[in-house]
């Protein structure tokens, strides 16, 4: 069995990656600017959804065909660079689209931003499933805790630095040129990151499987696994379910907005706000994570959860808000954390790529939630909206607590 080796280098470099990746994807933070920027070129709450989700997720379908082919390859970095290049190629043509065409066709860029996000989307579908193996054959379970925790924390640092000068580009120049330079400027600060993850030393796999004559065989074996193994149903129904606040949370800003006027440097304090809880909450889940309560970490970011939109339902003041973003910062990140290593805790080694890409791609279906959000609110309330967002989560917290606990298995 290949034993991680847990390197320095290769922790540095993960985080490097957290780090410079999310001071370029804060510029679109699907909660904030992204709703704002969609409005801005006449999108309806539908559209604003839809382009939340494909910001978040990648395709789904495509999650399980890499995997089809992934379970075979010994390494999987050369095939995950093709992705890093994609997915950098993608974000800077939506920041040229908005620079050349966004004064005069707002409908045509609106269909560009919406081509620029579904590529990069789709390229995390393949990027899903090899950056999981990879971070599996490089780091131990508890360690994986440690580096994706500073990751996150220095993910938050940078998303904080990030928001603020997001904040003054917004304030300072009209849209859509901020807009456009956004995205430009961010997608060269993202490729600092994709060369760090894209020169981790990773170890060859040897306990490999053989690949099935066909796709659709893979399938039907995939959908026995999942059906024999009641610890992974569970393990999808929490977190696909952890992700109901996505019905709800692209619109808060919208309802913010309709009743606090939000300047650009409102804008950016409330994505600092929530760079800002899940920077902080990256010490508690390193140190929970660490002692092996990742179980323990879901349960409490799904109540955060619930809090945070509950606190939305009853918002009366601006500053109401910010407690919002600060806990849903500090939830997303815990929520990351304890998803990623329970997957990696219950899969058996050789079944790993198809574990995930079973994972991720039922759970894909969570970052869809956004589009039936737009069409609820589009015809209710938010106050419906909220009240149906919580009921789900609830849910979410029920199957929670019925996963294994990870403080007892062996550490791997």
């Amino acid at each position: 069995m290949l034993k991680p080796a847990d390197k320095k280098s290769d922790h540095y470099k993960n985080i490097a990656h957290g780090f410079f990746l999310s001071i370029g994807t804060t510029i679109a933070e699907p909660h904030t600017i992204l709703p704002l920027m969609v409005n801005f070129f006449g999108g309806g709450p539908i559209l604003i959804g839809l382009f939340s989700s494909l910001l978040r997720g990648g395709a789904i379908i495509i999650q399980m065909y890499a995997a089809f082919h992934a379970q075979t390859y010994p390494k999987m970095l050369r095939y995950f660079r093709r992705v890093l290049l994609a997915r950098f190629l993608s974000w800077f043509f939506i920041g040229v689209a908005i620079l050349y065409i966004g004064d005069d066709n707002h409908n045509l860029t609106l269909w560009f931003i919406g081509i620029g996000l579904f590529v990069f989307s789709f390229s995390a579908g393949f990027g899903a499933i090899y950056f999981r193996e990879i971070l599996a054959k490089l780091f131990s379970h508890k360690f994986r805790g440690k580096t994706m925790s500073m990751r996150q924390f220095f993910s938050g640092l940078g998303a904080l630095g990030s928001g603020l000068v997001a904040g003054y580009i917004l304030h300072t120049y009209d849209a859509p040129f901020s807009f456009g330079v956004l995205f430009v400027a961010s997608s060269f600060v993202m490729a600092c990151g994709y060369i760090a993850i894209a020169t981790v030393n990773e170890p060859i796999k040897t306990n490999l499987r053989t690949k099935e004559r066909s796709f659709r065989l893979f399938l039907k074996n995939s959908a026995k696994m999942l059906a024999q193994d009641e610890q992974l149903k569970i393990h999808i129904a929490t977190y696909t379910l952890a992700f109901s606040y996505l019905f709800a949370l692209p619109f808060v800003i919208i309802d913010a907005s309709e009743n606090f006027k939000l300047d650009g440097a409102t804008i950016g304090l409330l994505i600092t706000s929530q760079m800002t809880g899940a920077m902080i909450s990256n010490i508690l889940w390193a140190k929970l994570s660490g002692l092996g309560l990742n179980k323990l970490i879901s349960n409490i970011t799904i109540s955060m959860s619930i809090f945070a939109i509950v606190l939305s339902l009853f918002a009366f003041d601006l500053w109401w808000y910010f407690v919002v973003f600060f806990v849903i910062g500090a939830s997303m990140d815990g929520n990351r954390i304890s998803s990623g290593n329970m997957i990696l805790l219950i899969a058996p080694e050789d079944k790993r790529p198809i574990y995930t890409a079973l994972k991720t791609n039922i759970m894909s279906l969570g970052m869809f939630f956004s589009i039936v959000g737009g069409v609820v609110l589009n015809f209710t309330s938010y106050t419906f909206l909220y009240i149906w967002t919580i009921v789900l989560l609830l849910v979410a917290l029920y199957y929670s607590s019925k996963q294994i606990d990870d403080s007892k298995q062996e550490n791997s």
